[in-house]
């Protein structure tokens, strides 16, 4: 077995503070609200989001529901944009 040395020299040390920029524990916990459906998928679908979400790790049905998440985002911007027209 090695022998651990400690060696500590007598050289100083510059230190600067930086501000604390990290958000409390309670903003990290990002819960949206969600609303249970039942809904109905072709079964391609369905095994096409867990073979993905597998290699991702992650959960198949936070994949659909960021898919449908983004889709509404799409379509809202889409009917601003023809509203200004």
């Amino acid at each position: 077995m090695k022998k651990k040395t400690n060696e500590y020299t007598d050289y100083p040390i510059s230190a600067k503070v930086i501000p604390n920029f990290l958000p409390p524990p309670e903003q990290l916990v990002l819960k949206d609200d969600t609303v249970k459906v039942t809904l109905a998928l072709n079964e391609s679908s369905v095994l096409f989001f867990k073979l993905l979400a597998k290699k991702h790790h992650t959960q198949y049905q936070k994949m659909i529901r960021n898919l449908l998440d983004h889709y509404v985002r799409a379509c809202k911007a889409h009917e601003q944009n023809r509203s200004r027209d």
